[in-house]
């Protein structure tokens, strides 16, 4: 069964790059990428899934996404964290836990590549 997925990017090249390679993986899904300076609140609704990753804790870009993640309740949502970068992945955590998503193992991506079964399992550990 088809369902809604949601990537939301810091809008930087290693990032979008591993969005992209999330939603190939995710063939039999709707996926839609986009960044955290154009998402909107209303952008999260029909997602059953969502993804979030950033090069570098808090970016500015970041600041609504935040705010949205402290007063939501998302405890039927499931969540998926990816960054090149270990202390990003523990903002990105510390983030989304007010909202009580199901989060997933977080995905440390290191020399900006992934092999492909490595990321197909991090997935299906998430959906």
């Amino acid at each position: 069964m088809s369902k809604k997925i949601l990537i939301i990017t810091d809008g930087t090249e290693s990032i979008n790059r591993i969005a992209n390679l999330i939603s190939g993986a995710l063939t039999e899904h709707s996926v839609n990428i986009c960044s955290a300076e154009k998402f909107e609140g209303t952008d999260l609704l029909p997602a059953a899934i969502f993804f979030i990753g950033c090069e570098n804790p808090s970016p500015a870009s970041f600041s609504y996404l935040e705010e949205m993640l402290k007063h939501i309740n998302l405890a039927s949502r499931k969540c998926g964290l990816f960054s090149v970068n270990d202390k990003t992945l523990t903002y990105l955590t510390d983030i989304v836990k007010d909202s009580d998503a199901s989060i997933g193992s977080p995905l440390h991506v290191k020399n900006n590549d992934i092999p492909k079964p490595d990321l197909d399992k991090w997935i299906k550990g998430i959906i």
